[in-house]
């Protein structure tokens, strides 16, 4: 069993509890976000991707040396259960929309035509009561936080994405790195704690490692 007694005044599993979490892709984003919300206390979380864990993925995903050439979501439910005691479900599928939603929404997808599908479903989706989408590359990280059912977030949000073609294309060995992976899954787990009270969103938060600059917009 695990033992909050030192988060309580900060979040307690009672906060929690009620709160269902789908985290889409759980490459360098997805995987420690996925960690952090379990270590936290979520019970309810569910996973989605297709991908097996390559030698790659080790230096800035959270997956070991065993995990190599397993389905990504697999090896992270052992690994839920090996540091959170905790169970999350595991759908090694690629989200292609078709699937329902509900809750809270966590993309850690890293292309735009795979953050447009999950918009689309999440837009105006009365299920969804929160979108949460994340974005890294190289030690920049940008977090936006939405309520997909306000017209004026989705009109921002929105505004917000692009083509694939338009993206700036970072050189092969300059494109992630572990660190900038746990601080974008801390602020994502930030985001959803913040939720959990009802406390404002940062609608978008931006940091920069390499400058160490943030900003936050709400």
């Amino acid at each position: 069993m695990m033992d909050f007694w030192r988060q309580l005044d900060i979040v307690s599993p009672e906060d929690l509890a009620s709160l269902r979490v789908t985290v889409i892709g759980v490459g360098g984003i997805g995987s420690p976000t996925t960690l952090a919300l379990a270590k936290m206390g979520i019970r309810k979380i569910i996973v989605y991707d297709d991908d097996k864990v390559e030698s790659h993925n080790l230096p800035n995903q959270f997956y070991k040396k065993t995990d190599l050439g397993v389905l990504k979501v697999c090896a992270l439910a052992n690994l839920v259960d090996e540091f959170a005691n905790a169970t999350i479900e595991a759908r090694a599928e690629r989200f292609d929309g078709s699937q329902e939603l509900s809750g809270v929404v966590v993309s850690g997808v890293d292309t735009m035509e795979a953050r447009k599908l999950i918009w689309t479903a999440v837009k105006f989706n009365p299920s969804v009561q929160l979108y949460i989408e994340g974005r890294m590359g190289a030690e920049i990280a940008r977090i936006n936080t939405v309520s997909p059912t306000d017209p004026k977030c989705v009109k921002w949000y929105e505004s917000t994405l692009y083509t694939d073609e338009e993206a700036v294309e970072a050189l092969c060995t300059a494109r992630a790195i572990i660190y900038c992976s746990l601080m974008t899954a801390a602020l994502v787990a930030n985001q959803v704690k913040k939720f959990a009270h009802a406390d404002p969103l940062a609608r978008e938060i931006i940091v920069d490692l390499l400058t160490l600059s943030l900003i936050v917009n709400y």
